[in-house]
């Protein structure tokens, strides 16, 4: 018995890295960041994407390259979850305080997978028309 005591007191002494805990914004919060604003995200370094952001919710997503997709976001129990109008199913996101910046991960989805926001501005995406494509500055 005595051993098992010495063992766990000298697993205790044993200093255990501190895990920093991710700083989730609530979708008040998100809303706020957002509303009225237009985001531009990286993945891995790279440009991926912009979104422009209404005060009432709605939404228009672009890829780098892509067309523009009109769409809407709200809450699901502390999620943002945002519709398109070429998806049927929602698919919802976590957004993080990360220093001076933010990033956002799709719920369940790996951290390398993250979006981070690399600006923002009080701009509108470009959307000539479907299937002509978009474009955007993020200065």
């Amino acid at each position: 018995m005595k051993k098992i005591s010495v063992l766990i007191a000298g697993l205790l002494a044993v200093p255990v890295p501190v895990i920093a805990a991710e700083d989730i914004l609530s979708p008040s919060e998100f809303k706020e960041l957002t509303a009225g604003t237009t985001m531009y995200f990286s993945k891995n370094g790279q440009p991926y994407g912009a979104e422009q952001y209404f005060e009432d919710g709605r939404v228009i997503w672009t890829f780098f390259n892509g067309q523009c997709e009109r769409g809407a976001w709200f809450e699901d129990e502390g999620r943002v979850c945002f519709v398109y109008e070429t998806q049927s199913d929602a698919q919802c996101w976590h957004f993080f305080k990360d220093g001076d910046s933010h990033r956002g991960r799709v719920v369940g989805a790996d951290p390398a997978e993250d979006l981070k926001v690399e600006g923002q501005n009080t701009r509108d995406l470009t959307c000539p028309g479907p299937g002509v494509g978009v474009s955007y500055q993020v200065n």
